[in-house]
């Protein structure tokens, strides 16, 4: 069986640095920070009290104001991301066959603000269940992709994946499988997350996950310096269209980059640290570049999983040297989890997107809040640190990794 070829032809991001494509990309390579002080609820006696929020988001803006109160912000963030990304591809669905057009969308924890908010309302109460029938198709994960479908009336392929943070570049890897198996001509695919709630931010303070550096949250997040402390919350959403590369040709699409390899392995090792070696960090890099039918030595940027936690930083340079040995220093790499906090399900998306206007763009955007270098980390690795730098970028690799030790890489090659 001959596989068919997939290519990204349409682009949509909702980020803390920007709530479109041109100022996500605008932040990016001028190394701004989302994170500040958390605006949706009361902090005062949590550990950490900071997060990289959107800026000025208005759903109505995309969404009918009576459909609004019906969606967890997840998936508003979904549809809007969607938005840009079928407006930025230059689809009209009308002239498509809509049941070769799909969804997979992810999320890591769904719609978990509509928990808390019935719960709370609950147990203020009479001890009478008086629970939205809203609740249930308000946070289940899945309900995003539903929503997609329906706006645009796509009657193909149509699911959810979740592999905590891994979860968008799965969604990513799902959706080249099914373009190449020939069962879809065109998928809308990414990921889209609200985690900044008080049970989010609460469990991860408590399991020392996130950064505590309350008096200087722009400066937080600050992926390879030795004196990272956890990772730092951020929310939004990132769409791509993955369409057939034949399909993309006959209608003249503008085509970004083809997407030609993706890698999955599985650490088997800690609920929530990486294995220490990089050992799922190297398997899953190795079977992407598989995957891809291409050498190591033809990647040239990474965009790193770099959430700035202790561990995780230095087991992913580890992985990476092992696969890429002294190409390893002769590669750019950078975290932009710097710039936009972690996105959790949708990271994987909104990193692939950094990764594909990177190399529309040839510049390695930075890892910002470098101050001070970590003995445990090579200094021969280009980490990108504080500013961006020009570089041709042909080939470009993006890294997720989850809770449960999930581990994800796509690739990407310019056409």
């Amino acid at each position: 069986m001959q596989l068919k070829r997939a290519v990204i032809t349409g682009l949509g991001a909702l980020t803390p640095i920007g709530n479109n494509v041109q100022e996500f990309w605008n932040g990016l390579k001028n190394g701004v920070s989302g994170a500040a002080p958390i605006t949706y609820f009361d902090t005062s006696k949590f550990k950490t009290r900071f997060a990289c929020e959107l800026k000025n988001f208005d759903p109505t803006q995309f969404i009918e104001k009576k459909e609004v109160r019906k969606l967890d912000r997840f998936s508003q963030y979904a549809l809007v991301a969607t938005h840009e990304a079928v407006i930025n591809s230059g689809l009209d669905f009308e002239k498509e066959d809509r049941f070769r057009c799909g969804v997979i969308w992810g999320s890591g924890i769904g719609g978990i603000q509509e928990i808390t908010q019935e719960m709370e309302a609950y147990s203020k109460g009479d001890g009478t269940p008086r629970f939205s029938p809203f609740l249930v198709p308000k946070m289940i994960l899945d309900i995003a992709a539903g929503h997609i479908s329906m706006k645009y009336g796509l009657h193909g392929l149509n699911f959810a994946v979740c592999s905590a943070c891994a979860t968008s570049t799965h969604a990513l890897i799902d959706s080249l499988n099914y373009i190449r198996l020939g069962k879809a001509d065109i998928i809308i695919t990414g990921g889209s997350e609200f985690p900044i709630s008080l049970p989010s931010l609460g469990g991860f303070s408590n399991m020392k996950a996130l950064s505590e550096r309350n008096d200087d949250p722009a400066a937080a997040s600050r992926p390879y310096d030795k004196d990272r402390d956890g990772f730092v919350m951020g929310e939004g959403a990132g769409a791509l269209i993955v369409e057939e590369y034949e399909h993309a040709i006959r209608r003249g699409a503008t085509i970004y980059a083809e997407l030609i390899g993706g890698g999955m392995s599985a650490d088997a090792y800690h609920l929530t640290a990486p294995h220490p070696e990089g050992l799922g960090v190297r398997l899953v890099m190795q079977d992407a570049l598989n995957d891809a039918g291409i050498q190591a030595t033809e990647i040239d940027y990474i965009n790193t999983h770099g959430t700035s936690t202790p561990l995780g930083d230095v087991a992913e340079l580890k992985g990476i040297y092992e696969v890429f040995g002294e190409h390893a220093f002769n590669l750019s790499i950078s975290s932009t989890k710097s710039m936009t906090g972690h996105l959790l399900g949708a990271a994987g998306a909104v990193e692939s997107i950094a990764s594909l206007l990177a190399m529309q763009n040839n510049i390695v955007p930075p890892t910002i809040n470098h101050v001070t270098d970590d003995p445990a980390i090579d200094p021969r690795f280009d980490l990108t640190f504080n500013k961006s730098k020009e570089r041709t970028i042909r080939v470009a690799l993006s890294n997720t990794f989850g809770f449960g030790g999930h581990n994800a890489s796509v690739i990407f090659r310019k056409l």
